[in-house]
């Protein structure tokens, strides 16, 4: 009989509808049941994805011992952690602070007020390697509680104050400048791998948002360092086993230093954000590596990720069926014995497949197979087989059981990948990826925007169309922001960047304190034990990182002194933690560089479908100065005479010259000269350079 969850939109939540767990969503009522009992309440927290979440809700919540014990003796609650971000970070800060470590599933226990006072992650159904099994964690809370009730809330009382005391007060700290940003690049250097790009050890994650930094940093100053750590980065993970060689994406990390063998899940974020960090290298060095790339991710998220309302979808699993043995097991969609290459090719051509893609005997993974990898390119003269091999081996795959989709569309990954698909249908010719981005925006406005309620609003997540009910925190407010602010770069559309000023006007009334500091969740979300706030970067742009670009950009445009001082506000994040751990605010590093050269401000004056105007206009998106903001469109004579509808403030007060489209290029209050010609446009837009 299926509990609580079962008429929940969330996908990781209706994988547990039919537990025999009594599960509760995070809801008021599962609290009040709780107190009425006089039980404590299990939270635990996870996502569809997490291949250790799925390992738990097999072992422990399927187990109908477990489920009696916990439904006799607990409330239990579960969480999406994509869901419900904010209920994520509150709690994890407490099991990070408790434990020194963290991850999923998260296991916490709370009293009926929600202060926790135990902590775990991962239990085995039985004690193993030092773990108590997660029975007994249940039986000694259960004894805690039941005989020593006022040390727990003692306990609980002491967590809650010692966490509600971590204020973050950056908002008085100085703008970042030059001298943090090469402090910023100096540490990094510090911990960069020269053999196998990237930066530490193993697990290894993709850095996407730092190799944004670096390449606006190389952008702006010239140094080859920065270009080289980015470009040998790029090139290690392109051809490891984290990137998909034959259909393209990205897994979530590599449990290696040599980005041999990924952890399998793929994710709508790093994917997008990945889209866009090869993309911008193309843009920086024209390498014919990243531009394959950026586009085969491109194709991957519309192939394998978009929904049937036009938006995206968050994951694909780690785990999936093994076709040899029936069992789920963790890579087993994408992983080759060289056996199987030659089932599916034949002898010759298994055995160059096994050579050019690093298949062994021994196998780089588990149970003899291997994780296709890109050692080399190949001779020039086989192009075509190996183009026709991979060709076969991607139909041959597409018929093992697939892995499971969490089709959830989340409202910041959205964003993301907005941005990504947006600059690469313009760097590259393929008006198709600019379709798929409108759509994917047009979803949003229809589905997550409401001002309906005279409260306007951003929701979280949706799936079939239908918004979910959990309010959106501050990083959806910004990474939509920033895909709407790409989105009306490369379209001309000035409606996005009207959405885009809805959106940072919500960052201002509702996200941000008195003294410039920003929370992730707004004055008039639910009250937590803490109201959430961190502006360090991890797997995404923290909300923090990303309002502060999306200000930065929509000031830019517009000339809002009160946006524009929000952004310098919010840095003062970057230069607190810039040069001390610049692997944690790679985006906020990133946004800081475009602060520091400007950002210029472009404004293309022409009709966008004459060649002239798309000539200056396709030069603009391709420059390479930070941050740059791009308008396009008829805009008004120097006069004040209205052309047509200047739907970007930039273009006010600008027209053609000599009646051709013209550019006009600014920075710092200083306007070049108009110029109807791409060369000396592209010239104005160089770095300039200390």
């Amino acid at each position: 009989m299926p509990n609580r969850l079962a008429d929940e939109t969330s996908p990781y939540l209706l994988q547990h509808a039919e537990n025999p767990v009594d599960w509760w969503p995070w809801s008021p009522e599962a609290f009040a049941e709780a107190r009425e009992r006089g039980v404590p309440v299990l939270l635990s927290v996870g996502y569809s994805s997490c291949h250790w979440c799925h390992v738990m809700a097999h072992e422990s919540f399927e187990d109908d011992g477990v489920a009696a014990y916990l439904n006799e003796h607990f409330v239990s609650v579960k969480v999406d952690r994509e869901e419900r971000p904010d209920v994520d970070a509150v709690y994890m800060e407490a099991v990070q602070a408790a434990t020194g470590q963290g991850g999923w599933p998260m296991t916490v226990f709370l009293t009926a007020e929600g202060e926790p006072f135990y902590f775990g992650t991962y239990f085995p159904p039985e004690p193993r390697h030092g773990m108590p099994s997660f029975l007994q964690v249940l039986e000694g809370v259960r004894t805690a509680w039941e005989g020593r009730r006022d040390e727990v809330a003692e306990v609980a009382g002491r967590i809650v104050r010692d966490l509600s005391e971590r204020q973050l007060d950056y908002g008085r700290a100085e703008v970042p400048g030059p001298e943090e940003l090469g402090k910023a690049l100096l540490a990094l250097t510090r911990d960069y791998d020269p053999t196998r790009g990237g930066f530490g050890g193993a697990p290894k994650f993709p850095p996407s948002m730092v190799l944004e930094f670096l390449l606006r940093h190389h952008a702006r100053t010239g140094s080859e360092g920065a270009l080289q750590m980015a470009a040998d980065t790029c090139e290690a993970m392109a051809r490891g086993g984290i990137y998909d060689q034959l259909g393209g994406g990205f897994a979530r990390y590599s449990v290696d230093r040599e980005w041999v063998v990924p952890h399998f899940e793929k994710m709508l974020y790093d994917n997008a954000l990945l889209c866009r960090v090869y993309a911008h290298l193309w843009r920086s060095t024209g390498s014919a590596l990243a531009r394959r790339v950026a586009l085969e991710t491109a194709d991957f998220m519309v192939r394998e990720l978009r929904t049937a309302e036009g938006g995206f979808a968050s994951a694909l699993d780690a785990d999936s069926e093994d076709p040899d043995t029936g069992k789920h097991e963790e890579g087993a969609y994408y992983a080759w014995t060289p056996g199987q290459l030659r089932e599916v090719l034949g002898e010759a051509d298994g055995e160059l497949a096994a050579e050019y893609f690093g298949v062994t005997e021994e196998g780089t993974f588990e149970h003899g197979r291997s994780v296709l990898q890109l050692p080399q390119d190949g001779p020039a003269a086989e192009a075509g087989r190996i183009a026709d091999i991979r060709e076969r081996l991607l139909r041959a795959r597409a018929e093992r059981p697939a892995p499971g989709r969490d089709d959830k569309v989340v409202a910041a990954w959205n964003g993301l990948a907005i941005a990504a698909l947006a600059e690469c249908g313009a760097y590259f010719d393929r008006p198709d990826l600019v379709e798929r981005a409108t759509e994917a925006a047009d979803l949003l406005v229809r589905v997550h925007f409401d001002a309906s309620s005279g409260r306007a609003r951003l929701a979280r997540t949706s799936r079939d169309g239908r918004a979910g009910a959990n309010a959106g925190v501050l990083e959806d407010y910004g990474d939509v922001a920033e895909g709407f602010l790409a989105l009306a770069a490369v379209t001309g559309e000035g409606v996005w960047l009207e959405f885009a000023g809805f959106l940072t006007d919500l960052v201002l009334d509702r996200f941000t304190a008195e003294d410039g500091t920003l929370y992730d969740t707004a004055h008039d979300a639910e009250q937590l034990i803490r109201r959430p706030q961190d502006p360090t970067d991890n797997a995404a742009p923290s909300g923090w990182t990303a309002a502060a670009g999306a200000l930065l950009s929509y000031a830019a445009h517009t000339g809002s002194e009160a946006h524009r001082t929000a952004a310098e506000r919010a840095l003062g994040v970057v230069q607190a933690l810039g040069p001390r751990v610049p692997r944690f605010i790679g985006w906020g590093l990133a946004v800081a560089e475009a602060l520091v050269d400007g950002p210029r401000e472009v404004a293309v004056v022409g009709d966008p479908v004459e060649p002239a105007t798309a000539a200056l206009h396709r030069t603009a998106l391709l420059g390479t100065a930070p941050g740059a903001v791009v308008a396009v469109g008829t805009g008004t004579d120097p006069e004040g005479e209205q052309t047509a509808e200047a739907e970007f403030p930039l273009l006010d007060g600008r027209g053609p010259v000599d009646g051709r489209p013209a550019a006009y290029v600014c920075r710092h209050f200083v306007c070049a000269r108009p110029t109807t010609d791409p060369a000396e446009l592209a010239a104005d837009l160089a770095p300039a350079r200390p």
